[in-house]
């Protein structure tokens, strides 16, 4: 009997999963703080524990900021003097060598109030400027700086207000496998190269293999994927009621974003939904191929509620060149339109000719419902290879993606058309 399969158009379902608050976890600060005094980055306190439910003092943020930077010999050594008239004498010098480095201000010309809590968004600014990010230049603003750090992915969860010493330290740890801005390297990694942690310990923390459990590549790789809202009359986009959803991910941090060709056919509007709940309209289709059932897409870097920001997370692109039956892969996507989620799985085929694709797919066990297509399927170092699209409606974990390998060798430089426009264009050649 002929196999059917079904194409997993989007689900007419509302996004219900909400950001988990900051320090849900208790087991999950202790578990950072552990990670971070293996590499010598933070002690417990006097009374042998880490006090992970204290407030995060300003002065505390600040030592541990020189130290994910390998800077405290240079701070001993740093004649600087930024002017404060209140830092305690152990943390005098790391605090004078972030504000000499233009990462840290105080509340004052004078004060730097060493013992105010220290807050998410005045955290994340540290973080960010130390990782060569500029709130002077338009970077981000401060006042926005954790979100922005979230949609960049510099941390994987949503934070706000006053921190706890354990917010700190989860979010110092998920910083760790952070790139700095310029490319060059991510902090772990240039603490191990410069020898200010040991490569040993980093290694052993899994934090410099390139194989990432599911855990990881969801923490590491979720920012980068999106909710896409489809909507193909003018009275759904005047209601704010899409006619269907998909799932997408940016390949690039100035808005290029793909997706299948079948989750935007039709539509005249689209809008893309992050896991920091911010929405950002579809601006243009850049390229696409109907029979290949891939589209690249336009995000425009201006919120619906018109706010601007200077990048978004994304995925670096390997293609199928390498792939082999039995190699572990993850998806990441949108699935029954309840929000992102992550599943894992091995590729069962690597080259699986299916009748309504002219590529042949990629056939694996990593789940994925309907509104999962156009998600991302990555290999075990995070890396895309294909799109999920699809399954065969009976059989059992044979769930297909689209080899992303086109988008490589694509002309993606191009202003490229409206949806409407696709839309239209499609249509007449259905016509004809």
């Amino acid at each position: 009997m002929k196999k059917q399969i079904f194409a997993l158009f989007c689900a007419l379902v509302l996004l219900l999963g909400a950001v988990p608050s900051a320090g849900a976890l208790t087991g999950e600060s202790a578990r950072a703080a552990d990670t971070l005094a293996t590499l010598g980055l933070v002690q417990g306190t006097t009374s042998g524990d880490y006090a992970l439910d204290a407030p995060a003092p300003r002065a505390q943020a600040t030592v541990l900021l020189v130290r994910l930077a390998g800077g405290e010999g240079a701070a001993k050594a740093d004649p600087w003097f930024a002017g404060f008239r209140d830092l305690p004498a152990w943390a005098a010098d790391s605090i004078d060598y972030a504000a000499h480095q233009g990462w840290v201000t105080g509340v004052t010309v004078l004060d730097f109030k060493p013992s105010d809590t220290i807050t998410a968004n005045g955290w994340c600014a540290f973080l960010l400027r130390m990782l060569g990010y500029s709130d002077k230049a338009g970077d981000f603003a401060v006042e926005d700086a954790a979100a922005f750090a979230q949609r960049v992915g510099l941390i994987s969860t949503a934070y706000g207000g006053p921190l706890t010493r354990g917010d700190l330290f989860e979010m110092a740890r998920d910083a760790l496998t952070f790139s700095y801005k310029d490319g060059n390297g991510t902090i772990i990694s240039r603490l191990a190269d410069s020898g200010a942690v040991s490569r040993s310990a980093a290694n052993a923390l899994g934090l410099l293999t390139p194989e990432l459990t599911a855990r990881q590549a969801a923490d590491r790789h979720m920012a980068a994927v999106f909710r896409l809202d489809c909507y193909e009359k003018p009275i759904e986009i005047d209601a704010g009621e899409p006619s269907a959803n998909a799932s997408g991910f940016f390949i690039s941090a100035d808005g290029l974003a793909v997706t299948n060709y079948h989750s935007i056919d039709g539509a005249i509007h689209a809008a893309a939904t992050l896991s920091t709940g911010e929405v950002y309209p579809v601006e243009s289709v850049v390229w696409y191929d109907a029979d290949i059932d891939i589209a690249v897409l336009r995000i425009s870097r201006t919120s619906a509620d018109h706010r601007t920001t200077s990048a978004f997370a994304c995925l670096e692109i390997a293609g199928t060149q390498d792939i082999r039956a039995g190699d572990t892969v993850y998806t990441l996507g949108n699935p029954l339109g309840l929000g992102l989620a992550v599943s894992s799985g091995i590729i069962s085929a690597t080259a699986r000719d299916v009748e309504r694709y002219a590529l042949p797919c990629v056939m694996n066990t990593a789940d994925i419902s309907r509104g999962s297509s156009g998600g991302a399927l990555l290999n075990v170092y995070g890396q895309v290879i294909a799109v999920t699209s699809g399954a065969y409606t009976y059989g059992n974990n044979m769930y297909l993606a689209v080899p992303i390998d086109p988008v490589l060798t694509a002309d993606l430089t191009g202003q490229g058309q409206t949806l409407k426009e696709v839309a239209d264009l499609q249509a007449e050649k259905e016509k004809n």
